[in-house]
């Protein structure tokens, strides 16, 4: 379930073992090709009128490149031309996001080098997902103890994915809320969806239904069994989503919302809901077409064309910072008395850096030295180095407040006289007293 596929970047889509098509790449594609078009565009033709997942859509489609041939619109030897042609057709009548093609005789190759006679076997496919860690990017922990994973790809190869998310679930369960990033994450296979979904749901709990090839009967996925270890019922959960969110990554959006589970933070998913097969046509190209149609347990519809919409709506990285900071003020109602004032300083930090709030004053002007303590600024941030030491950069809170990115409960708050900045007081929210020192003279 991919949007674009990509094999060499590992946008690898998912639903079924690579499928291969006509394919008789015995070496490397050659310079100066030509392209077969009525042979070409015969072979994307029957794919679709026998593969398709609306039948209803099969003859709109079939029409469109039967026109493209006749006209003489396919009627071109570049076959990057030729592929570019028919998949602005496919584009135009389909509106759908999975069904693509494309001249790619690199991919063609690698999808070769797979084992056409034994499907399960995809040597380059499972050495592409080892590289990838399995989708797994970046796990993280944030203050407060919000445990954040960076996940770019449902990928799946059976047991060995299985046991790398297991070590994944296992660091988020640990921690009092959880983010997961899917900002990156165009999809992948259900498989993929079902085990971490089910770290969430109680088993047996009913998650979608796949309706493939146009065929009546269907296919059912339900949450699984789960060790108590990695079971996350309950937690406060974060899904960071944009517009490159799809497919696979989508359904578990969808999980997420239908069930109630968290909050969805970011920007519209990319409503690419069908599943695709990825075949090779020829030896030059590379068609991509949608196989499956996924209905939601929790809502009963499926997301393609509309995605799922935020619940907390906002751009780009400010999603992380948003989700963070509300996971804090969502923890202090149930921390000790103690971990208040931090939690909670901590969140306005991540709120002020989301929002990217202002000082009050030009940054320049708070540059200087304020005891052991040197202020300096690139025209963007504010800076601060206690005596030879690392620069750390600062976040405004407004006003004349800032906060120390790499320590958030750290707080500077600066005095002015008729809009000249006169001392620095340093907060320590979770430590010490406050300490106040004279601004002495400017920066070096």
């Amino acid at each position: 379930m991919r949007i674009v596929v990509l094999l060499t970047s590992l946008a690898l889509a998912a639903g079924a073992a690579p499928t291969h098509v006509q394919s008789q790449v015995s070496g490397p594609p050659l310079v100066g090709r030509t392209a077969d078009s009525v042979a070409t565009v015969s072979e994307v033709r029957r794919m679709i009128a026998q593969r398709y997942v609306l039948p209803e859509r099969r003859a709109a489609l079939d029409a469109v490149l039967a026109d493209g041939l006749t006209s003489g619109r396919y009627a071109v030897a570049d076959p990057a031309l030729l592929a570019e042609r028919v998949n602005t057709d496919l584009e135009r009548v389909g509106q759908d996001r999975h069904l693509t093609f494309r001249f790619a005789p690199g991919e063609v190759a690698m999808l070769a080098a797979g084992s056409v006679e034994e499907p399960g076997d995809n040597a380059v496919f499972e050495r592409l997902i080892r590289r990838a860690n399995h989708g797994i990017t970046d796990l993280r922990l944030l203050p407060g103890n919000v445990r954040v994973m960076t996940y770019d790809g449902f990928h799946w190869i059976g047991d060995e994915t299985a046991a790398a998310l297991n070590n994944a679930m296992r660091f988020l369960s640990g921690g009092d809320a959880v983010i997961i990033d899917l900002r990156r994450n165009g999809g992948g296979d259900p498989k993929a969806v079902q085990h971490i979904i089910s770290r969430f749901l109680p088993a047996g709990t009913p998650l979608v239904t796949f309706y493939m090839n146009g065929s009546p009967e269907a296919d059912s996925l339900s949450t699984l069994e789960v060790p108590d270890d990695q079971r996350m019922i309950g937690m406060p959960l974060y899904i960071l989503t944009s517009g490159d969110t799809g497919s696979a990554a989508e359904e578990f959006t969808g999980h997420v919302a239908g069930y109630r589970l968290g909050e969805i933070v970011g920007t519209n998913t990319a409503g690419a809901a069908y599943r695709n097969d990825i075949v090779a046509v020829g030896d030059q190209f590379i068609l991509s077409v949608s196989v499956g149609r996924p209905v939601l347990a929790s809502t009963g519809t499926d997301w393609e064309g509309k995605g799922h919409a935020p619940t907390v709506e906002t751009e780009g990285p400010a999603a992380l910072d948003m989700s963070h900071a509300a996971a804090l003020r969502r923890l202090v109602t149930s921390a000790p008395a103690e971990e208040r004032p931090v939690l909670l300083a901590v969140a306005e930090t991540m709120e002020a850096r989301a929002q990217r709030r202002e000082a009050a004053l030009p940054l320049n002007s708070y540059t200087g030295i304020y005891g052991e303590r040197t202020l300096t600024s690139d025209g963007v941030r504010l800076f601060s180095r206690r005596n030879d030491g690392e620069a750390f950069p600062l976040i405004a809170l407004g006003g004349s407040r800032f906060a120390v990115e790499a320590t958030p409960a750290m707080q500077m708050v600066f005095e002015t006289i008729d809009g000249v900045v006169q001392a620095m007081t340093v907060v320590y929210v979770d430590g010490p007293p406050q300490l106040r020192v004279e601004r002495t003279g400017p920066a070096h």
